[in-house]
């Protein structure tokens, strides 16, 4: 059956390197025998990622399995030596090489967690600090992480002999590939737990609700993530914590099209503002602003407010507010108001509309006065 190596890695044919090491590490920590004990197809969709890995990751192996198409199409010793290897990616996840590749793990790091603030546009003028609630595993207080009750020790797992692992040999369509799985009486750490503390029930931690304070800068971007080393779950034995990323949300605001740090409005005049020129005030995000219309200006024209936009994200000068000026018509006019439109028309030189020539609306107007 053939297989599709960019399927594997959910990435398009055209991804970048980092795009193919991005989605590789993400499927990679998602599927990793360690972190599924209880899930047997766990490991095989590992290695099949790894493989896809494996090829995808040297410039070579992925230009001849463009040319190829498949797997299925593929030369028999395709996958032996080089680049990412398959070997090279056990020693990346399990530690060492060859034999090495059994020694158990000594820590478990924490996983990443995921949230958002939503922020509006006032807020990116000088940042804002926001307070998000996250679900945090920690350390659990009632054994201080052994997972015994009172906090006693695990002891030694009798079934691998604490190496947390065991040995097979798996038919993977690379051929026959040795591999290690987490013992499953010990689920992969090594040891046992005689009597599971009560508050954890053996799993040395709990999950908790906390609330973090977080700083969103000015001038950040919507959609943008700010990374919070170390806030996230808790790592055990050892392993460090995990990060908290907080993506930001910036409100729309119907006022405004946001474009970097350059904002988008409009602005209403009248025909005798556009023509002879005048001093509209215009909303901003931070109070009022004079917009200059300039003798002339035609419906559609763009004016800028200089320094009434927003701030760039590392500090600068502010943006600018653009303007599109929008020329107000009147709906419903008096006698004496059309009279005068079209006098001033006339004085333009400009078309008549038909119907107010000479006998219709000015003759009958002018024929009212006599």
């Amino acid at each position: 059956m053939a297989t599709d190596l960019y399927e594997i890695l959910g990435v398009s044919r055209t991804a970048s390197p980092d795009e193919i090491k991005s989605a590789y590490r993400k499927l990679a920590r998602q599927f990793h025998p360690d972190v599924n004990p209880d899930n047997p197809g766990a490991e095989e969709k590992f290695k099949e990622i790894g493989s896809a890995y494996a090829v995808l990751s040297d410039p070579d192996k992925r230009a001849q399995y463009d040319r190829f198409g498949t797997t299925e199409d593929m030369p028999q010793d395709f996958f032996q030596g080089g680049g990412a290897g398959f070997g090279d990616i056990f020693d990346m996840f399990f530690g060492g090489a060859n034999g090495d590749r059994g020694s158990r793990r000594q820590g478990w790091n924490g996983g990443d967690i995921e949230t958002y603030v939503n922020v509006s546009l006032e807020d990116l003028l000088e940042g804002a600090d926001r307070e998000v609630k996250i679900r945090r595993n920690v350390v659990c207080e009632g054994c201080s992480g052994t997972g015994g009750e009172g906090g006693a020790k695990a002891e030694t797992c009798r079934e691998c002999k604490g190496q947390g692992s065991t040995w097979r040999v798996v038919s993977t369509f690379l051929g026959q590939v040795r591999t290690q799985s987490p013992c499953g009486v010990c689920g992969g750490t090594g040891e046992t737990i005689k009597t599971p503390c009560s508050r954890c029930r053996g799993k040395k931690q709990v999950v908790t609700d906390v609330t973090m304070s977080v700083r969103v800068p000015a001038g950040v971007d919507n959609g943008a993530t700010i990374q919070m080393t170390g806030k996230g779950h808790e790592g055990l034995g050892g392993g460090h914590p995990g990060d908290l990323y907080v993506g930001i949300a910036v409100t729309a605001d119907k006022r405004f099209e946001r474009e970097g740090k350059n904002l988008y409005t409009s602005a209403e005049v009248t025909f005798a503002q556009a023509t002879i020129g005048d001093t509209v005030v215009i909303e901003g995000i931070d109070g009022d602003y004079d917009l200059e219309i300039p003798q002339g200006t035609q419906p559609g024209e763009i004016l800028a407010v200089r320094g009434a936009g927003l701030p760039p994200l590392h500090g600068g000068k502010r943006g600018d507010i653009f303007a599109q000026i929008k020329v107000r018509v009147p709906k419903k006019l008096s006698e004496g108001q059309k009279v005068a439109v079209i006098e001033l028309a006339q004085a333009f030189d400009e078309a008549i509309p038909k119907g107010t020539e000479s006998g219709g609306l000015l003759g009958g107007f002018f024929k009212k006065k006599k």
